[in-house]
């Protein structure tokens, strides 16, 4: 996924007919990640396991392997299920749910460790945002801070993890983040998260990849995606249509 656009579909708690996705395809230069609820893992692997560059994907997982944990899924079950990567963090979650960057912390590096690959979700919440810029990067370093503990030498992570970054007060609302300020957050990220050993198998150069995840969809998706430091979208609500969806997916590899 070096040098190709990601788009991730995060279905959250809702199931869209697969007629729809009998025939999806990833655009050239995309990789495309689809993450529908748990209870469907196995049936959208038999549809999307068709296309070329589209990879399954999970919401969340838990820390441990088994256990008295009512309503978890652990990382083996994940991958006995065709799941490549999983995404931990969401700002859902960590409102909804109470998830704290120790229990994010755990549940990364337990994914590492099981060879899935992480989407990290962090943004800060609109009380933040409008205190300003200089806030809201501070209050995503601390989450990155916390939240990447322990993974900053494991070999070739570079290439394990990606980070979305979500304006909390954007996603699900219909707003959006504007594209400049976005790529500012992108920039601030790379040059805050620091990985030791980041290259992958064969000596290539590998950079982190950064995605923006507040409320896109194909109407904004061009102005996002064309700028330099953000290398895709992780897409909500609008990835619930799969003519809207592949919509998006084109833009990105046309860019």
């Amino acid at each position: 996924m070096e040098k190709n656009k990601i788009v991730i579909a995060n279905w959250k708690m809702n199931f869209p007919s697969l007629r729809e996705w009998n025939n999806f395809s990833a655009p050239k230069n995309v990789d495309v990640i689809i993450c529908p609820p748990f209870p469907y893992l196995l049936e959208v692997s038999r549809v999307i396991g068709q296309g070329p560059r589209v990879i399954l994907g999970a919401q969340d997982m838990f820390w441990l392997e088994k256990g008295a944990f009512t309503g978890e899924v652990s990382p083996s079950m994940l991958k006995n299920s065709g799941v490549e990567y999983v995404i931990i963090g969401h700002s859902e979650r960590r409102k909804w749910l109470g998830e704290t960057d120790e229990m994010i912390n755990k549940k990364i590096l337990a994914a590492l460790a099981a060879k899935i690959n992480v989407i990290l979700c962090v943004g800060e919440p609109k009380e933040v945002r409008q205190m300003g810029p200089s806030a809201a990067k501070k209050f995503v370093r601390e989450q990155l801070k916390k939240d990447l503990i322990g993974t900053s030498n494991i070999k070739h992570q570079t290439s394990k993890i990606i980070i979305a970054y979500e304006p909390i007060w954007a996603v699900g609302t219909g707003a959006s983040d504007s594209p400049e300020d976005s790529a500012e957050m992108a920039r601030f990220i790379k040059s805050k998260v620091s990985f030791t050993g980041g290259s992958a198998p064969g000596g290539k150069s590998q950079k982190l990849k950064i995605l923006y995840g507040g409320s896109i969809t194909s109407k904004n998706a061009k102005t996002f995606l064309k700028q330099k430091d953000i290398d895709g979208a992780l897409v909500g609500g609008a990835s619930l249509n799969a003519i809207e969806f592949a919509k998006i997916a084109e833009i990105a590899g046309d860019l």
